[in-house]
């Protein structure tokens, strides 16, 4: 647990800027606060690249197959988009889950390794693009200078990019800071990945070769299937098919009940295989599903 003074400044700034559970966006646009007061319903989504740091509470994370629970003397970076499944796992309403996220860009990353010595330029074992590290003093700090931005934003315009940059910083000086630099290194294998990985998120409803993917990456079938799992814990296949029933949930909660009209739109031909697939990845078929998310929407 990092010290018990900061995590408290950290912890009352959150408490003041939020007030209710939920995801509260904050005048410096990359940061968000998070507060919720009980144990949640865990949620699929993709994840864009970010770093966050819980104050109280516990969350869990999975990422394909691969568990991530961290706590307050842990922090979580997701270097490129991931479709990922979250909870929050310790909550009450007199200790909530506190939480901040800073979202960044790959540019943001490689500004700062342009101008630091960091690690080999390009090495070949790519890493996988979620992990959590330690929280360090000096990372922590830069933290709760950034906050604090929000009790005098006059200053937020010049001081929040510095304070962002500094702990960008002190991720990639971290132990684990490797995954999170060859992301933003042109010609780098996990640089190849991210790319498919856009190009999958874009087509995401589209059929696909995995061939057509490899020489998309300039890799052969072998390497892509190797890289893409090494970073993402998934194949490409399982990675889009996360994505389609992530879609097809979303709109059937918000949409419509007709499950067929959105099998087809996020790019199943079969509906029995969609309503499998699903089930499989939410524990219930589609229309049980849905029903119970609106019940628990409107109380």
């Amino acid at each position: 647990m990092f010290e018990g003074n900061k995590q408290q400044e950290l912890a009352d700034i959150i408490e003041r800027y939020t007030g209710q559970d939920g995801v509260h966006p904050t005048p410096i646009p990359s940061l968000f606060l998070i507060r919720e007061s009980i144990m949640t319903e865990p949620i699929s989504r993709v994840n864009e690249p970010s770093f966050c740091i819980i104050v109280q509470g516990e969350k869990e994370v999975l990422l394909g197959k691969e568990r991530f629970r961290y706590g307050p003397a842990n922090y979580i970076v997701a270097s490129v988009d991931l479709p990922v499944t979250g909870q929050v796992m310790e909550a009450t309403s007199d200790v909530p889950y506190l939480a901040l996220k800073i979202e960044f860009t790959p540019s943001q990353i490689l500004e700062i390794v342009r101008r630091t010595e960091f690690r080999n330029e390009l090495k070949r074992n790519t890493k996988r693009a979620m992990f959590v590290d330690k929280v360090e003093l000096s990372l922590l700090d830069a933290v709760i200078r950034l906050a604090r931005l929000l009790d005098d934003p006059k200053h937020i315009p010049v001081l929040a990019p510095l304070f962002t940059k500094e702990i960008l910083y002190w991720v990639l000086q971290g132990a684990k800071g490797e995954a999170l630099e060859q992301m933003a290194l042109e010609g780098s294998n996990a640089a190849r990945i991210k790319n498919i990985i856009e190009h999958i998120i874009s087509h995401y409803n589209e059929s696909f070769k995995i061939e057509e993917l490899a020489n998309l990456a300039n890799m052969s079938v072998a390497s892509l299937h190797r890289h893409f799992k090494e970073v993402t814990a998934m194949s490409p296949v399982q990675f889009q098919k996360q994505l389609r029933l992530q879609e097809a949930r979303r709109l059937l909660v918000g949409e419509t009940t007709d499950i067929a009209d959105i099998a087809f739109r996020v790019g199943y031909e079969s509906q029995s295989q969609f309503s499998r697939e699903y089930s499989r990845m939410f524990g219930v078929p589609p229309r049980e599903d849905i029903k119970r998310l609106r019940e628990k929407i409107s109380t």
